[in-house]
């Protein structure tokens, strides 16, 4: 069974960049497909981006693509998430997840495996 433990978030301005990571322990990284998903308060768990198991295809919301980029390295059994020109509006608990399968699911209930999140907080 995988583990996941996210790192990177933080205090940023309006305008500024953060980079997400997610380190992986306990499975095979290289086979699961990845995503991020976040969450604020009073909110449901909202699809941020997803990458395939070997890094070459990526799925984004449209407000996020241009902005945010999802990466993995898998030597290092490691997910990124590079987010720039951060709104206020990101501000959200930020989730890393993985499933076995290709499909680039949104749904957060078609990923088996969560960290517990890291938080990120873009002041205006």
């Amino acid at each position: 069974q995988i583990q996941l433990v996210e790192s990177g978030g933080g205090l940023v301005q309006a305008g500024g960049s953060l980079k997400l990571s997610c380190a992986a322990s306990g499975g095979t990284f290289s086979s699961y497909t990845m995503a991020w998903f976040r969450q604020s308060p009073g909110k449901g768990r909202e699809f941020v981006a997803s990458i395939n198991a070997a890094g070459s295809t990526t799925r984004y919301t449209d407000s996020n693509k241009g902005r945010f980029t999802i990466s993995r390295d898998n030597a290092k059994n490691t997910l990124y998430l590079q987010m720039n020109s951060l709104k206020p509006e990101d501000t959200a608990a930020y989730y890393c997840a993985s499933r076995v399968g290709s499909i680039l699911y949104t749904q957060p209930q078609s990923y088996n495996y969560w960290g517990q999140g890291t938080q990120v907080t873009v002041s205006s």
